[in-house]
């Protein structure tokens, strides 16, 4: 299954132009198959988007407001990390949200989430129908009212000068939906929508021929776009993507985002960080089960090491010696070997006049429709 899969994500990111000279006999017997399931998944969508239109699906609302952070190809676009960013930014400010994540994989995503954001106020919800976890939290905790009317704006709410301030305690306050994209059965006031710079689009194709979830033109749904891995890619990549955005939607906001990397954690002793410096002259090997490998690759490479080797699985590969986030233990047998756990943080690039700082305040901005959170008892 794992070399299907790799197989078929390498057809996904080949261009038409490119197949007879790059892909293997066997894919080529693949793509009438991947492309006649292809043409079905496009018929579905509309009529799925169309049912909720017409109310013959229920799309629920929930009682606080909703961030989305989503996208429209497979894997590797930063989706998680945006997740926590937002996450820690928003506890900073004093609210308590809520990631509602539906836990892909062993739920590798969550634990690791839930490693990162130990002793802050953020709570993670786990499971596929993402209202009815919400459900589940809100009940147990509370929530935060958004009143239209009140003395403090969401704004002045959400700004870094509100770092540490607990007035609302436990009370859930936002939700945050983690892959929540093409989850159209829970509404939300922000969409933002991630793109990898690396691999923006693939071959255009919808999956499983191409990596697209939906096509481009589902960035009309979008309220802000981010470009991450903004920094591995020349800036002519980064004016194309936008002028391709922008064909969609010409008013879009877009930034560019980086996963930075902080430290390494050593496996087996969460308590001994390690500076990045630890690996400059050595000899690494990358393994990773993630959406986007060349982009952790190449942010090995940038920290000096004298050799890098990799060894890539497909996002969310269920190992048998499981990674750390899935079976830590597993990590202490693999001695004589060092074996460090890459810790990063996504991080808003100045680009353009675009900050960290004109990111949040244009979420702000979108959030004003629900403008005020006070308690509304």
């Amino acid at each position: 299954m794992e070399k299907m899969r790799k197989l078929v994500n390498q057809i996904a990111y080949t261009p038409p132009q490119e197949r007879l000279r790059t892909l293997s006999p066997l894919q080529l017997s693949l793509i009438p198959l991947l492309s006649l399931a292809s043409t079905l998944y496009g018929f579905a969508l509309p009529i799925r988007h169309r049912f909720y239109q017409l109310g013959l699906l229920h799309k629920h609302r929930l009682p606080v407001p909703v961030i989305s952070v989503g996208n429209l190809t497979w894997g590797g676009n930063g989706k998680t990390p945006m997740v926590e960013f937002l996450a820690v930014w928003l506890a900073n400010a004093g609210i308590s949200p809520l990631i509602l994540t539906r836990g892909y994989g062993g739920a590798d995503e969550s634990k690791m989430l839930q490693r990162h954001l130990y002793g802050t106020p953020v709570k993670i919800g786990i499971g596929a129908n993402r209202a009815d976890t919400a459900s589940c939290f809100l009940k147990r905790y509370g929530h935060i009212s958004p009143c239209k009317h009140g003395d403090t704006d969401l704004e002045r709410l959400l700004s870094d000068n509100k770092k540490g301030n607990s007035s609302y305690s436990d009370q859930i306050g936002i939700a945050i939906l983690d892959d929540g994209m093409q989850h159209i059965s829970l509404w939300r006031n922000v969409e933002i929508v991630m793109v990898n710079a690396m691999i923006p689009w693939g071959n255009h194709q919808l999956i499983p021929l191409g990596p697209l979830r939906e096509p481009l033109a589902a960035l009309t749904r979008a309220d802000i776009v981010v470009i991450h891995h903004a920094d591995l890619v020349s800036e002519k990549d980064i004016d194309a993507i936008a002028s391709e955005i922008r064909k969609v939607k010409k008013s879009l906001p877009i930034f560019l985002s980086t996963l930075a990397p902080l430290y390494f954690l050593k496996a087996g002793n969460m308590s001994c960080k390690l500076v990045l410096m630890n690996i400059r002259n050595t000899l690494v090997l990358c393994v990773s089960a993630i959406g986007s490998a060349d982009s952790f690759v190449e942010r090995i490479k940038k920290l000096g090491p004298a050799y890098v080797d990799r060894l890539d699985f497909s996002d969310h590969h269920s190992f048998q010696a499981k990674d750390y986030d899935r079976s830590p233990e597993i990590l202490k047998y693999l001695d004589p070997h060092e074996v460090l756990i890459l810790c990063s943080s996504l991080q808003i690039l100045p680009h353009k006049g675009n900050t960290e700082d004109s990111f949040k305040k244009c979420l702000a901005a979108f959030g004003n429709e629900f403008v005020i959170f006070k308690r509304c008892d």
